[in-house]
């Protein structure tokens, strides 16, 4: 099964959608499919092209299994309103001929569109036609909505009332509309997607690698705080619709409480008026993004989470930094109101208090902050929640099923089976020369000689591994690293 994935966030963003979009296409790839993906260079959440990468230029990469075309795009350093539907309609634009392009001559079995942005769905819907392949709408946060409800846009009735014809209209021509929880399911139902092709598909938290650490963070003591010390974490952006203001104010209300400290981590458009109004405060302490190889230890630096969110994006969004706090096993203290996803989520796990009720959350902070042991069993139910509702591989295999039924295969035929070459390969060569600027280096040949080989080597491997020893990508890796080392010699190596 082929299946292109269109959005304008990737790997290696280390938050948001593309962490998500990314670790998705990755583990696709690791079963077997051939995955593509149409994307725009790293740049979120920082609003800063990472280096290494071009705003400017058509690029392609292979990653970890999966080929990823990124496109042009406009990135604002400060993102406003009219700035942020800029940045988006420029990637919809410079991307269109690629989506269609990969749709056409591809001919991927599932168009898989991830919005934000929402943008990108005309193009979506067209490329999907002109492959014959089932367009898949996945709403990670309703951006027309948030944009409408934040003042992003005017919210004059002709105006919204025609963008919601527009956005019901191209959700009505998708053959699966799917979000990240019930309360945006719901919101499904209003736009008019029928319930045969509404689906709830979770964000996820690899509940390994993110867990509760018996030692103390290192992060304390390069922080400066005391091992007995509180510590109150927000991680994640830094922008406009998380109504960070909050936690400014209540470190001003506590900052009597000397055993209690405040660490901001993370990156965004409101970051450098944070750091304004948080300035003169001893109990507060600004971090960069950490590395993935860190989040464990910044996670677990934290006593106590901090979950703040602006009250116009309720339901709009999900917070999926919630997952990695659960997993963390630590308490959360949320801003949300009553019967809200986020709040029906945090009850028996943490703390709910009004948005932008400052006394509130500190009452919540001073609360947990004097019970350890009432925080020790909420963080432990927040960590049971997570394993076992949001485990990464349970959720992927269940999206993995609806994959094979919306397509009409069988797993065990598309899986590990040998894929058709197919026909229109020597003119996608051509075309991507083009946008390139250079000629593929690997014959037609050579590909399907090296695909035959690879797929011979995963069909050997699995057979002949414990499941246990191949359950990630990185697993597979040192299982084949291993044999080689084992079994092929440096004479072989070097003739």
């Amino acid at each position: 099964m082929r299946i292109l994935i269109y959005g304008i966030n990737y790997a290696p963003e280390l938050t948001g959608v593309g962490k998500y979009t990314g670790e998705m296409a990755e583990w696709l790839a690791a079963q077997g499919y051939q995955v593509r993906v149409v994307t725009a260079p790293p740049y979120y959440p920082a609003w800063k092209v990472e280096q290494g990468y071009s705003a400017w230029s058509y690029q392609y990469e292979y990653l970890t299994g999966v080929g990823v075309w990124r496109c042009p795009l406009w990135v604002p350093s400060q993102p406003s309103g009219l700035k942020r539907i800029f940045h988006l309609v420029s990637f919809a634009i410079s991307s269109l001929l690629i989506i269609l392009w990969q749709g056409l001559f591809w001919q991927p079995d599932i168009l898989f569109v991830v919005e934000p942005s929402f943008f990108c769905m005309p193009g979506a819907l067209l490329a999907a036609r002109l492959g014959r392949a089932k367009a898949w709408l996945h709403i990670q946060d309703f951006e027309i909505d948030a944009s409408f409800e934040l003042g992003l846009l005017p919210s004059s009735g002709v105006v919204r009332k025609t963008a919601d014809i527009i956005e019901c209209w191209l959700m009505s021509h998708a053959d699966c509309v799917s979000t990240i929880s019930e309360k945006m399911l719901e919101r499904l139902a209003t736009k008019r997607v029928a319930a045969s092709r509404r689906l709830l598909f979770s964000n996820w938290v690899n509940v390994d690698a993110i867990r509760p650490a018996s030692e103390t963070s290192p992060l304390r003591d390069e922080l400066g705080i005391p091992s007995e010390a509180t510590v109150l974490l927000y991680s994640g952006n830094l922008g406009e619709k998380q109504g960070l203001e909050i936690l400014i104010l209540a470190a001003d209300l506590l900052k009597a409480h000397h055993n209690i400290y405040f660490v901001i981590c993370g990156v965004g458009g409101a970051k450098k008026r944070l750091l304004e109004l948080a300035e003169g405060l001893p109990n507060i302490y600004f971090l960069d993004l950490q590395p993935v190889e860190r989040l464990n230890s910044l996670l677990n630096l934290a006593n106590i989470h901090l979950l703040t969110q602006s009250d116009k994006v309720a339901d709009l969004v999900m917070p999926s930094k919630l997952k990695g706090m659960f997993a963390s096993g630590r308490p959360v203290i949320a801003t949300a109101h009553p019967g809200t996803q986020v709040a029906k989520f945090v009850d028996g796990h943490g703390i709910v208090v009004p948005p932008g009720n400052a006394n509130s959350l500190v009452d919540a902070i001073l609360h947990l902050a004097y019970q350890p042991e009432k925080c020790a069993k909420l963080g432990q139910a927040a960590r049971e929640f997570a394993v076992n509702h949001w485990h990464r591989g349970t959720i992927l295999a269940q999206i993995e099923r609806v994959f094979l039924n919306l397509t009409g295969r069988n797993l065990s035929h598309t899986r590990l089976g040998e894929y058709p070459a197919y026909a229109n390969r020597p003119l996608e060569d051509k075309i991507s020369s083009v946008f390139l600027g250079r000629q593929m280096t690997m014959t037609h040949e050579e590909a399907q000689r090296l695909q035959a080989c690879t797929q011979e080597i995963a069909q050997i491997l699995y057979k002949n591994t414990s499941r246990d020893e191949i359950a990630s990508l990185e697993e597979v890796q040192k299982a084949i690293y291993q044999q080689m080392l084992e079994n092929i010699s440096i004479k072989v190596l070097h003739s």
